[in-house]
């Protein structure tokens, strides 16, 4: 079966899952050939190992925690926090609790 993405002009949910978050998974929510945006479900003690993407990303933390490790420093994002990556900027992801959190990619033309 096919994911639904979101089409111009459509409201996506993206408010707290809550106690639903360990049953949800990482949905693609729109993807263009400009950019694309993917809410991202990471369950406490999953790593999403070191990588880096093409284009600039920004990572908004809807819930949860989630340690960020970059070349030149660690961080935490919790609910709320938000944060810019350069594209190539390779780094690495963990949950320290479930998580939900916007990745946006952005696609250079």
């Amino acid at each position: 079966m096919a994911q639904h993405h979101a089409q111009s002009g459509e409201i996506v949910d993206l408010r707290p899952l809550g106690g639903d978050l360990p049953n949800r998974r990482t949905t693609a929510i729109v993807k263009t050939k400009s950019f694309e945006a993917i809410h991202l479900v990471i369950p406490a003690g999953r790593e999403i190992p070191a990588h880096e993407v093409t284009g600039d990303i920004t990572l908004h933390c809807l819930e949860g925690r989630v340690a960020l490790d970059l070349p030149d420093a660690g961080i935490e994002l919790a609910a709320n926090d938000w944060v810019y990556l350069e594209g190539g900027a390779r780094h690495r992801m963990k949950a320290i609790e479930d998580a939900s959190l916007l990745l946006t990619i952005l696609f250079e033309h």
